[in-house]
């Protein structure tokens, strides 16, 4: 057995670590620098409390994404250091998002331990490779991201910076073979157990399903699937679940092998990125010859966000999450008594909104950044939530999980046709959409999203929009000015959360002006990219009008999008004529 020592090393504060709503995310370049990773973790070491680290259990695992091996080799001697007791590893160092929430959550050691956090070694649905992004983010012991007490303190920690410990002697650990090494330190036994990667994750899944009409559904004749894991870590999931628990084929399955670099795509599920299926489910600019499948998903690089597609039909995310909230209680056991409420992140259309206002559950609306919705899941006032970026989840852990979504879907899907499989036609994603719309109206809704933008400019941008707000005559003035056809704003804002639960404050969450018709603009600067600043317009009408909720929704929005664009200044202030990404 490996006895091993430990060594401070001296070190100096790295300009930059603030972490963001999801943790720290740079290019691979930047964490190679010299102490870069090792700085940010002994600084997240030192904001913990000490039982949640000496003599704790901890989870380190990721995407899979480039970098991530060496830092998992890096965090394994680390921790050893600071006082760990056990290291857990998925195998091959891969654990998607909502798996180490999960693992976090569920997982019991063989000695009766169970875990306190985790590092979770991710960029979400960013590139990766060597050029490209890595990150890092903390997760506590109730399986969410860590509160921005805790972020705030890791990043005050990274400006002071001057030790680190580490266990330079300790060897590289197999993370390819299941499991458990034993090491020897100055405070007694140290472990590092590699388990199987999709186990806990699928006992949940089986828990919160039924898996027996799923498999009927996928039996059914007129049934086929596709499902994208863009080369992302849901590809470790994807088999295990839909082909041998569900019977799908393993040809419904594209893309699900995870790979470093994502296969040099963007691991991003949206109609631009996720190419391939969207080409599949017949969305393409060129159509494909084949029948398209019935229904379509596909998850991104950590599997946590996901995108829904049904025959030559999108589901926008804001849909997603009111249409399964709407048939939870019916379609999924583990709704069966009743939600205890529903929550979306602002930026998100108000669809959710009217189901809970119809179905009389209580409702939030808060920032971006799933920590907060996680507060709300602890306190028991939160049972299904979600967000316009692709992010959908429930109560059963404390992250958004891509795959539990396609699950929830595949559920509505076969309880509206349980009497009707083996019929003529089935009801389709589409149908069940265009119903909600019919129950509850259809709220119009895009992103623009303008990447890399010069950091001075949009901050600029965003200063004017608060400053215009000091008027709505004079708003609504130059409105008038740009389209007649539009609403006057009654409310102009920037968006601020007290948390219901902690009376915790989070300011400056998002530009808002809001029409007298129910329509809304948005504007945020996005924490998620890894370099620049990103620019998010969010553009929502709603109509209760049965008549008119079949439009083009590029042409119902068209008013919205121009007076939009002109009011904030978009290509003066960016000098970008058009968007990187609409969705």
């Amino acid at each position: 057995m490996v006895v091993f020592e430990v060594t401070r090393k001296g070190t100096t504060p790295i300009d930059g670590q603030k972490p963001g709503t999801s943790g720290l995310r740079k290019k691979v370049v930047v964490f190679q620098q010299p102490n870069y990773l090792h700085n940010f973790v002994q600084s997240t070491f030192n904001a913990l409390t000490t039982e949640k680290v000496r003599g704790a259990t901890l989870v380190v695992s990721g995407d899979g994404r480039y970098f991530s091996k060496v830092a998992i080799q890096i965090i394994i001697k680390m921790a050893a250091a600071n006082g760990v007791k056990s290291v857990w590893v998925g195998l091959n160092g891969l654990l998607s998002t909502p798996a180490v929430s999960c693992v976090i959550r569920e997982r019991v050691g063989a000695d009766g331990s169970k875990s306190t956090g985790a590092f979770i070694l991710t960029a979400s649905h960013n590139p990766g490779g060597p050029h490209e992004d890595f990150g890092i983010k903390y997760n506590m012991e109730n399986g969410g991201p860590a509160p921005e007490a805790i972020t705030d303190k890791i990043y005050e920690n990274t400006r002071t910076i001057n030790e680190y410990l580490i266990a330079e002697n300790l060897p590289d650990v197999d993370i390819s073979t299941i499991g458990v090494t034993n090491f020897t330190g100055p405070e007694g036994s140290y472990d590092v157990e590699v388990f199987d990667s999709a186990s806990d994750y699928v006992k949940l899944m089986k828990s919160i399903f039924d898996f027996a009409s799923l498999q009927k559904l996928i039996a059914s004749p007129n049934f086929t699937l596709c499902f994208d894991a863009l080369h992302g870590v849901a590809g470790a999931y994807a088999k295990r679940i839909f082909v041998e628990e569900l019977g799908a084929k393993e040809s419904s399955l594209i893309n699900c092998i995870p790979k470093e670099d994502f296969g040099g795509g963007h691991p991003d599920p949206n109609l631009t990125y996720a190419k391939e299926l969207v080409f599949r489910m017949g969305l393409g600019k060129s159509s494909t010859q084949e029948e398209p499948p019935e229904f379509g998903a596909a998850a991104d690089g950590d599997a946590d966000r996901n995108m829904i597609l049904g025959k030559r039909f999108f589901v926008t995310p804001s849909d997603s999450v009111a249409i399964i909230a709407a048939n939870a209680v019916q379609s999924i056991p583990y709704f069966a008594s009743g939600l205890k409420g529903v929550a979306r992140s602002m930026p998100t259309s108000a669809a959710l909104d009217v189901v809970a206002s119809n179905l009389s559950l209580k409702f939030f609306e808060v920032p971006t950044g799933w920590k907060f919705f996680g507060n709300l899941m602890d306190a028991g006032l939160c049972s299904i939530c979600g967000e316009e970026s692709f992010g959908t989840g429930s109560d059963h852990i404390r992250e958004k999980d891509g795959i539990w979504a396609v699950l929830a879907w595949l559920s509505i899907i076969a309880y509206k046709n349980k009497e009707n499989l083996d019929g003529d036609k089935l009801v389709t994603v589409e149908d069940i959409v265009r119903q909600h719309w019919a129950a509850y109206g259809r709220h119009y809704y895009t992103r623009y999203d303008y990447e890399n933008v010069d950091a001075a400019g949009a901050k600029e941008l965003m200063s004017y929009l608060v400053d215009l707000q000091s008027s709505l005559p004079e708003i609504n003035n130059i409105i008038k000015g740009i389209r007649t056809d539009v609403s006057d704003i009654v409310d102009a804002n920037e968006f601020e959360y007290k948390d219901p639960v902690d009376g915790s404050v989070s300011k400056h969450q998002g530009i808002r002006y809001l029409f007298a018709d129910g329509s809304r603009l948005v504007f945020r600067l996005s924490g998620t990219g890894s370099e620049g600043a990103t620019i998010r317009l969010y553009i929502e009408q709603y109509e209760k009008d049965s008549s008119k909720i079949s439009r083009d929704s590029q042409e119902a929005l068209g008013p919205l999008v121009e007076v939009a664009l002109k009011l904030s200044k978009m290509q003066e202030f960016t000098g970008r004529s058009e968007p990187t990404v609409i969705t």
